[in-house]
């Protein structure tokens, strides 16, 4: 399955969670859309069921796609310490990633663009792939060029705080991957474990 890129707030009310983190999406009508949606109807789901809707809650927030993700649950598998928190934490740790954790996008599809059209440097150095992964320590910021752009501008003047496993100079437009973040600053209405029951199943 290729990473959808229709209509986020459809995603979030048919998951009945909010891929953007604002909550927005769900404040009007949070029910599942369709013509067979209704706010007093109440849909049952089998143990797959659940744990199905949890993996897609986790892929689209992160706007992976099917291939994408299943590669990254295989790498937080084989890695020492929690599994369910080892997923989260390489998630956390693209590029795309951290551009929004950064406040240079207000939403992690504008931050993934951002990186495909060349305006992110890490270290110094373009790079445009949006998975990259960034190690702990590692500078991200706005090249010299991309500055003035509406949009980077926009999204910083909108960003009231970030994570604590992040810092930014937002008038230099310029941020640190301090440290790899902990369970406890990362959402809380995600069950990692019912991914790892999904793939384990």
């Amino acid at each position: 399955m290729a990473r959808n890129t229709g209509p986020v707030w459809r995603i979030s009310r048919r998951l009945n969670f909010s891929i953007l983190e604002t909550g927005e999406e769900l404040t009007k009508r949070p029910y599942i859309p369709g013509q067979h949606g209704s706010p007093t109807k109440k849909v049952k789901q089998s143990n797959y069921g659940l744990q199905k809707a949890e993996k897609q809650k986790i892929r689209h927030m992160y706007g992976l796609s099917e291939k994408q993700f299943f590669n990254t649950f295989n790498k937080a598998s084989k890695m020492a310490g929690v599994k369910g928190t080892n997923l989260l934490i390489l998630l956390e740790s693209r590029l795309d990633n951290l551009v929004y954790r950064l406040g240079f996008a207000t939403t992690r599809r504008a931050a993934r663009q951002l990186v495909n059209h060349g305006h992110i440097l890490v270290d110094g150095k373009k790079v445009d792939i949006p998975s990259y992964r960034c190690k702990p320590g590692q500078t991200i910021e706005v090249k010299e060029s991309s500055r003035n752009m509406e949009a980077i501008n926009n999204a910083l003047e909108a960003s009231v705080s970030t994570k604590d496993f992040v810092s930014v100079d937002k008038e230099n437009k310029k941020g640190k991957f301090v440290r790899l973040p902990e369970r406890n600053e990362l959402n809380t209405e995600v069950n990692e474990l019912l991914v790892i029951e999904y793939y384990n199943r």
